[in-house]
């Protein structure tokens, strides 16, 4: 018999987060898709909005698919950001809805809100005075630069963020400026953050029953993607961005220790290489190609169709390679230049990788295309 006087079995909780109850007063992307995910995992979670005042992703007609009316809640990307969720329009700033909305807090165990510093505060909505409502409330701040510090009352987007973050510095060809990343990538990445440091501090509670005010800026999380390029230039002196070759996916550098290196397992060639021009002009098209062994790069050299330059007996070895990496991209990609990245992907598998499949599956060549 259970408690309630029931003879059903007690129903087991199907995800880690059920009985956990989330007010999110996110919106865009970052801070809810960090909720997104809690309600993945199985949070009650209360998206709280008014009309004067919507999530300004509902306004996205971009993403209204076809034969839908346009609408508030039409948009595809509002729907996909927010899936899982419930909804509640009310006007903090009302005391009437402030005190609806305090009220809820007191028997929630997450708020979430990612305005900038002091936008939560002036509502009276603060983590000093929540925490009077709910001692040991979660509150989790997602600001883009924190609650504290020179640009802390300022807002921001991913893009912003990146730049600042230095990921953007990192992008983009040689004898450029940086071109950025072609997507939000921190809007996505800040939620995932945000939606993990939310778990930590709910394990944190559960284990000391104390809750905790939770600062994850959105520039941070970029810092956090850029640790080796800081470790490197700060220790080394070496720059994340060179004058010449190549865009920046090589496994190591010309005279980097090969032991215990931070970039990974030791290849080369690896790096990405842009391929045949596109009709106006430019190259939006490219192919990664990888050599993990001297054979591999042997076979390599015979699908280029063994040009003289890489028939040298410099490049014969990894230490001769890496090298004269620079010298060896540029000619890889005088190559892949010259066909389309579906033809270079055919290439490669019909000379070699259906041959290899009798030498226990090795592939001489590790070619992805986008």
């Amino acid at each position: 018999m259970q408690s309630d006087g029931s003879s059903s079995p007690k129903r087991r909780k199907d995800r880690p987060l059920e009985g956990v109850r989330v007010v999110d007063f996110t919106w865009v992307r970052a801070g809810p898709w960090a909720a997104r995910w809690l309600a993945t995992l199985g949070a009650e979670v209360i998206k709280v909005e008014w009309p004067e005042n919507m999530d300004m992703l509902r306004q996205n007609r971009f993403t209204v698919p076809p034969g839908v009316e346009p609408g508030p809640n039409s948009t595809g990307q509002f729907a996909d950001t927010n899936a899982g969720k419930l909804g509640l329009s009310i006007n903090v700033r009302h005391p009437k809805g402030l005190e609806a909305i305090k009220s809820l807090i007191s028997v929630s165990d997450v708020v979430i809100e990612n305005f900038s510093s002091r936008i939560m505060t002036r509502w009276g909505l603060g983590y000093e005075e929540l925490k009077k409502l709910r001692p040991d409330v979660v509150y989790v701040s997602m600001a883009g630069f924190g609650q504290t510090g020179r640009q802390h009352y300022f807002g921001t987007m991913g893009p912003a963020a990146q730049a600042l973050s230095g990921l953007t510095h990192q992008s983009g060809l040689p004898g450029h400026q940086p071109a950025g990343w072609g997507w939000s990538y921190l809007d996505d990445t800040g939620g995932m953050y945000g939606a993990m440091c939310t778990l930590t501090a709910l394990r944190h509670r559960n284990r000391t029953g104390q809750g905790q005010h939770v600062d994850l800026s959105q520039m941070i999380t970029g810092i956090t993607l850029t640790g080796s390029a800081f470790l490197d230039k700060s220790i080394n002196g070496r720059e994340s961005r060179r004058e010449g070759y190549p865009p920046g996916n090589r496994t190591v550098w010309p005279g980097a220790p090969v032991v215990h290196n931070y970039r990974g397992p030791i290849t080369a060639p690896h790096n990405a290489y842009r391929t045949k021009q596109t009709h106006d002009g430019g190259y939006n098209d490219w192919c990664v190609i990888a050599c993990l062994s001297d054979d591999e790069w042997a076979n390599l050299v015979d699908l280029m169709g063994a040009p003289d330059w890489a028939k040298g007996a410099k490049y014969a070895t990894l230490d001769g390679r890496i090298e004269h990496q620079d010298e060896m991209d540029q000619g890889i990609e005088q190559w892949t230049k010259t066909m389309g990245k579906y033809d270079l992907a055919q290439s490669a598998k019909q000379r070699l990788l259906e041959p290899c499949r009798s030498k226990a599956l090795k592939t001489g060549l590790k070619m992805i295309h986008n």
